[in-house]
């Protein structure tokens, strides 16, 4: 199968952000259980979670990309939802892991970018791809 250039560099950043996710995420379970709080294993999970969520959805995104791949919005679509999943989640490992509660207002930073970089692929499906007359 042939595909674009950012098809293919998707689907590798995909690929290694699972590859990532399961790697915290069995940190956490393993190595930092002893370490962490109830409420603080309750915050990493939360962060390993939206991880694996916006992972998936990479895969989606460079589904996308690969469907309407003159889309320059499902691009900035990617690298919004890929840099809020990192902010997102990598605040809550950091609270999870030093109880400073000042990081937990940089997690809706995070979030937001996520929101936008969707909001983003939405409007690139709804204005770059064209609906084949059956």
């Amino acid at each position: 199968m042939n595909i674009t250039a950012n098809t293919k560099s998707f689907l590798i950043i995909a690929s290694f952000m699972m590859a990532l996710g399961i790697s915290i995420g069995a940190f956490g379970a393993h190595g930092l259980q002893p370490y962490l709080s109830e409420y603080g294993n309750t915050i990493y999970n939360k962060g390993v979670d939206y991880w694996f969520y916006n992972s998936l959805g990479l895969f989606g995104i460079a589904l996308m990309a690969h469907l309407v791949p003159a889309s320059s919005k499902i691009v900035k679509g990617f690298y919004f939802v890929l840099t809020g999943t990192l902010i997102f989640s990598c605040s809550l490992y950091t609270l999870a892991l030093t109880d400073i509660k000042l990081l937990g207002a940089i997690t809706p930073i995070g979030g937001s970018i996520m929101i936008i970089g969707w909001v983003l692929c939405i409007v690139g499906i709804i204005k770059d791809a064209k609906v084949l007359e059956s």
